[in-house]
């Protein structure tokens, strides 16, 4: 019989079988395992990145604090700003949007590409990247219709910080920015993008003007549309400051300065608070806050006149004869001068084989020490610093404050110097010797002071000894730093001679008198080069600026218990009495008279001028010179 008909032999073999329902098994458990690990093992991860996709969450800014003046005047606010951000789990071609981007805002698409993949690293994928931080209302209403061809592009809006008076008050509000890597590393609250403070009082006080920023949850479709938020936190803006700087008299201090390079401080005698600080040139800090471009800080690097040096607190300079206040202060307290007793001054003085000259030519005759004071007399002064030596004198400078920082709230002060024996040995290697004392007893040599020293030591004078911190804050407590060690009668005697020096017609500070104000005053003037035979032939009108003496006036102003101290310091501005003194005459007419005088034209186009002069060529000669070195002028 053939197996066709056998049905034992047409049965399908057992192995096969058990393959194909192992093989079913196998399968089924497969998808057990795999449904076990997406739902449970890892079920909580992807219901929270689901969660993610749909739902998104986002800061929002808070406003910075608002800084006035001691009147209440507005000196910097925030205003809404546009920036365009990139989300990039939304953008399907980066390089391709980047391109458009650069398209519409005319930057440069290499710049974008950088600051993509700088700033990448930092933010997740579904936060939005800053590409561009400030937007034109134009680029603003182009981006926005041509979103939907653009998706994962985004503009935000957020607070933008505006200094309403630009260069008035830059060296004391100073500016924000961008919040670099460091501070990032720092602040793990900030983000990139933030702003920061950087200079000034904003630098200084930024915990207290940042503020606390919010939180907002806010669903999204597909297309990466908003839906629907909500708020997690609300921000919380930042506080509030009043400085006790006022914004007449800055304008007042700053006008006077204009065209020249110089400081002002104006100090409360009572209180310790500035009244004005004012640095001439400065900088806008507006431009800080948009970003400013290479150009732009090239050019405030290269300026000569260093526009970003805060003078005032950050700027040394020898005093000059201002400094025959402390000299003469210092003649009293250690019992070395009788304050009656008369100096003959023949208009100069000789040291060894040194010849000191003062300043007039034929000398002051008989002077005492108040004579001394109001004519500003070398030679008296000469006679004083060779008998206190530099040992006294410095150690009554530095009770006096100057040496040492003030402690403003502002940064990168400098305390100037006050040299010793021991500081000329180790800075030059050599012995004091006893020219030195006579130059520091005029203000000269190696003595370095701020102009907010000099205030602050005359407000002490006016004020019974008190040396005051400065504050620029309103509502800062006074705080007395320390003391002049002069008795009553001893400060009586050096305000008298500030005093007779706008009163007496010999007086070298005539030019501040103030009717029905009580006024005193110092002029200063601090030589900058060794004169040579050349410079000292030119008329001051011909002297090139960078040779020009620095001009001081240090003031004292008093009415119906109103009393403020004046520093002012015009650099290369030749004389105190003509260079500092009207600057000194405009802050004192603002302060008690209510009046403000505008600084002349005439003057402005004056100090301009005076940095084009340059010195005249030396005649040629009439022979060729035989070395290379004979030949060609000198400027110094």
């Amino acid at each position: 019989m053939s197996d066709l008909y056998n049905q034992a032999a047409q049965q399908p073999p057992r192995t096969g079988l058990f393959l194909l329902q192992a093989l079913i098994l196998g399968v089924f458990c497969l998808f057990s395992v795999r449904l076990w690990y997406l739902q449970i093992h890892q079920g909580e991860d992807f219901a929270r990145r689901a969660i993610e996709n749909q739902l998104r969450q986002e800061s929002v800014f808070s406003p910075r604090g608002l800084i006035r003046d001691r009147n209440g005047e507005l000196l910097a606010v925030n205003e809404p700003a546009y920036a365009l951000g990139l989300i990039r789990e939304d953008c399907p071609d980066i390089d391709k949007t980047l391109h458009q981007v650069a398209a519409w805002t005319g930057a440069d698409f290499e710049s974008l590409k950088a600051v993509y993949a700088k700033k990448r690293k930092r933010v997740k994928p579904f936060e939005p990247l800053t590409l561009v931080p400030d937007l034109s209302f134009g680029q603003v209403a182009l981006i926005d219709a041509n979103k939907l061809r653009w998706p994962g592009l985004e503009v935000q809006v957020r607070p933008r910080r505006r200094y309403l008076y630009g260069k008035l008050l830059a060296h004391v509000l100073g500016y924000v920015a961008e919040a670099n890597e460091e501070e990032l590393g720092k602040e793990p609250e900030l983000a990139l993008g933030d702003n920061v403070g950087k200079q000034g009082i904003e630098y200084m006080l930024e915990d207290r003007m940042r503020g606390v920023k919010g939180l907002v949850q806010y669903e999204v479709d597909v297309n990466g549309r908003r839906l629907q938020e909500r708020v997690l936190k609300h921000p919380r803006a930042g506080h509030e400051i009043s400085l006790s700087i006022d914004l007449g008299l800055q304008k007042v201090a700053m006008d006077w300065l204009a065209e020249e390079a110089g400081g002002v401080a104006v100090i409360d005698a009572d209180t310790g608070q500035l009244w004005a600080l004012a640095t001439s040139p400065s900088y806008d800090s507006n431009d800080f806050t948009v970003g400013l471009s290479s150009k732009q800080w090239a050019a405030l690097r290269d300026d000569p006149l260093h526009p970003m040096q805060n003078r005032v607190i950050q700027s040394v300079y020898p005093p000059g004869s201002v400094f025959k206040h402390v000299v003469a202060g210092a003649g009293l307290h250690y019992g070395a001068i009788d304050p009656y007793e008369t100096v003959v001054c023949n208009g100069a003085v000789r040291l060894g084989k040194h010849i000191f000259r003062c300043w007039r030519k034929g000398g002051h005759g008989k002077v005492d020490m108040e004579k001394a004071l109001v004519q500003s007399c070398d030679v008296y002064f000469y006679k004083l610093g060779k008998k206190l030596s530099v040992d006294r004198m410095s150690e009554f400078a530095q009770a006096c404050g100057f040496g040492e920082k003030t402690g403003i709230l502002l940064p990168h002060e400098k305390g100037g110097n006050i040299p010793t024996r021991e500081w000329k040995r180790k800075r030059f290697g050599e012995a004091w010797q006893g020219g030195d004392n006579l130059n520091m007893a005029i203000g000269q040599g190696y003595t370095l002071v701020t102009p907010l020293q000099v205030a602050r030591f005359f407000a002490g004078v006016l004020n019974g000894g008190k040396l005051l911190k400065p504050l620029l804050l309103k509502d800062e407590k006074t705080e007395v730093q320390g003391k002049i060690p002069l008795t009553g009668s001893q400060l009586a005697r050096l305000r008298n001679a500030l005093i007779e020096t706008v009163n007496d017609d010999h007086g070298t500070c005539r030019r501040i008198r103030t009717k029905g104000v009580a006024v005193g005053g110092k002029t200063g003037t601090a030589q900058v080069v060794r004169l040579t035979d050349e410079l000292k032939a030119l008329k001051d009108d011909e002297i090139p600026y960078r040779f020009r003496d620095h001009g001081w006036m240090a003031a004292i102003a008093e009415k119906d218990g109103r009393r403020f101290a004046i520093a002012v310091l015009v650099e290369h501005g030749l004389h105190g009495g003509s260079g500092a003194g009207p600057v000194v005459k405009a802050v004192i007419d603002y302060l008690f008279q209510n009046e403000v005088h505008k600084n002349p034209e005439a003057r402005k186009a004056k100090a301009r001028a005076a940095k084009l002069i340059k010195l005249p060529a030396k005649p040629k000669p009439k022979s060729k010179p035989k070395s290379k070195s004979a030949g060609g002028a000198h400027a110094n």
